[in-house]
């Protein structure tokens, strides 16, 4: 039952060859086995899940149906809950038990989600490797020495391992499509705008999205479906209609023009994951697609303007947690000053506190328009490249990251080392475009996944790509050892 996926476990149900709650038993009994090697839930609701599948049953038998009524999932935890605890994978949040459900969160309730837990990751998303959480760091299913990315470390881990089918994640700069390509999975980052950031916790509010993590592009089809939509919560929502996306999967690709950077075959990327990169785009061609070598020339400026822009925000978001409110408080403060000194100092981690501080920095008089205002300055050349691209071709293609996933604790001294994992990722949040990460082969035994971006609001399109690459393919199908 473990293997199903999203798509298959609505037929089971549909079909009446299991129940809700006897699958969520499944699930939650092999979290409990596998999971302590992994880490990958912060916390588990077994209580809730039970009388979710149990609803959900009683919805079917009434008639009710829905790809996603009594599927189980998990929520990356920092996807407000209502009376569980929100960690945000932070001392700061570690006894915050959200008075409210997130937008993503009731919106999949609503359609009959069973919520399995709340899955770990970066302290307050900042991090690609998964190692920053106040919980301790994720292990990649596929080599338990190994990073499986982040943030959303603990959502791909736990699908990747078949814990459950699916699980919600966020990307700032490639926190769903790094750890989808490093753990062997689909992951959709959504054009900005198109899922509800309202009680999603910010990292930088510009930047952030929330997307679906699966093993298949049908079965992220199936998420975002119940993810995506206009929120007036959410003053950043995009009020644009939400198309079929699981039926537009099946389109041809014959005449699809494939953009291929040029500056994405740098000397940073492993020539293995190259030599990946072009059997995808030959498997592409096969199935109808034109490729075109284009050129992003302002790509290289990215990861400066991302880690100026993208900190500064956070140092702005991250002020509410003093203290005072809500949040880790210092025992027996002196005075106001000392309140705000130790309880942030204490409930933030080394990585939290450095962008912080780069982030105070870079919004400092005299140092604003140097830093910030020319980051936000590149961001619009970034952009215009990206538009300039898709005037010749539909999709633009090229490797997730320039690396498999490295050891546990590899870059912990190096930070910026980390940072540079990001390279091919960052440029659509600074975009806002909608990016797709899907598997296409194995370095050293560890999964690579090739990156596909669109226009926006052109999900249906990317998820049309990547179905059809995986008819074509078993990528995707392959199981880590031991899970």
């Amino acid at each position: 039952m473990h293997q199903l996926t999203l798509a298959e476990i609505a037929r089971g149900l549909a079909d009446k060859k299991f129940s809700s709650e006897e699958l969520t038993k499944v699930l939650l009994a092999r979290i409990a086995q596998l999971d302590p090697q992994l880490n990958s839930f912060i916390s588990l609701t077994e209580e809730l899940a039970l009388s979710q599948a149990k609803a959900a049953d009683t919805r079917r038998a009434n008639g009710e149906s829905g790809a996603l009524l009594g599927a189980p999932i998990a929520h990356k935890d920092l996807f407000c809950t209502q009376g569980i605890r929100t960690s945000c994978g932070s001392k700061m949040l570690d006894n915050f038990k959200a008075p409210y459900d997130a937008t993503v969160v009731a919106k999949l309730a609503a359609a009959g989600a069973v919520t399995l837990g709340k899955t770990n990751m970066d302290e307050f998303a900042m991090g690609s490797a998964n190692e920053s959480s106040y919980y301790g760091a994720v292990k990649n299913p596929w080599n338990l020495e190994h990073v499986p990315g982040g943030s959303s470390g603990g959502s791909a881990a736990a699908v990747a391992a078949r814990l459950l089918p699916a699980a919600t994640g966020t990307d700032t700069g490639g926190s769903i499509r790094q750890p989808a390509a490093l753990t062997n999975l689909t992951g959709l980052k959504p054009t900005y705008g198109r899922v509800s950031r309202w009680g999603m916790i910010a990292y930088a509010s510009s930047l952030d999205q929330g997307g679906p993590l699966a093993r298949t592009a049908e079965d992220c089809a199936i998420l975002l479906q119940g993810m995506a939509g206009f929120d007036p919560n959410d003053s950043t929502s995009i009020d644009e209609p939400v198309p079929d996306y699981s039926a537009s999967l099946n389109g041809s690709l014959q005449g699809l023009r494939i953009g291929v950077p040029k500056e994405y075959f740098s000397a940073g990327l492993d020539p293995r994951i190259a030599e990946l990169i072009h059997n995808s785009v030959k498997e592409l061609e096969k199935l109808g697609a034109v490729i075109k070598e284009i050129s992003l020339p302002n790509m290289q400026h990215a990861i400066p303007a991302y880690y100026v822009i993208a900190p500064a925000e956070a140092s702005s978001n991250l002020s509410r947690f003093d203290g005072v409110r809500f949040g880790h408080r210092c025992e027996n403060p002196v005075n106001l000053i000392d309140l705000y000194k130790r309880s942030r100092g204490e409930g933030f981690g080394p990585e939290v506190q450095r962008r912080i501080m780069v982030g105070a920095y870079a919004l400092s008089a005299g140092y604003y328009d140097a830093y910030y205002l020319k980051a936000q300055k590149i961001r619009r050349l970034i952009k215009n490249d990206f538009m300039a691209a898709f005037n010749e071709v539909d999709i633009i293609l090229g490797p997730t990251t320039p690396n498999p996933a490295w050891k546990l604790g590899a870059k912990n001294s190096d930070p910026v080392a980390a940072y540079l994992e990001d390279v091919y990722t960052i440029t659509a949040n600074l975009a806002g475009l909608p990016g797709l990460s899907m598997p296409a082969g194995f370095v050293d035994g560890l999964p690579v996944g090739v990156q596909l971006l669109a226009p926006y609001f052109q999900e249906g399109r990317l998820l049309n790509v990547a179905h059809q690459y995986q008819l074509n393919t078993d990528w995707h199908t392959r199981t880590p050892t031991g899970f």
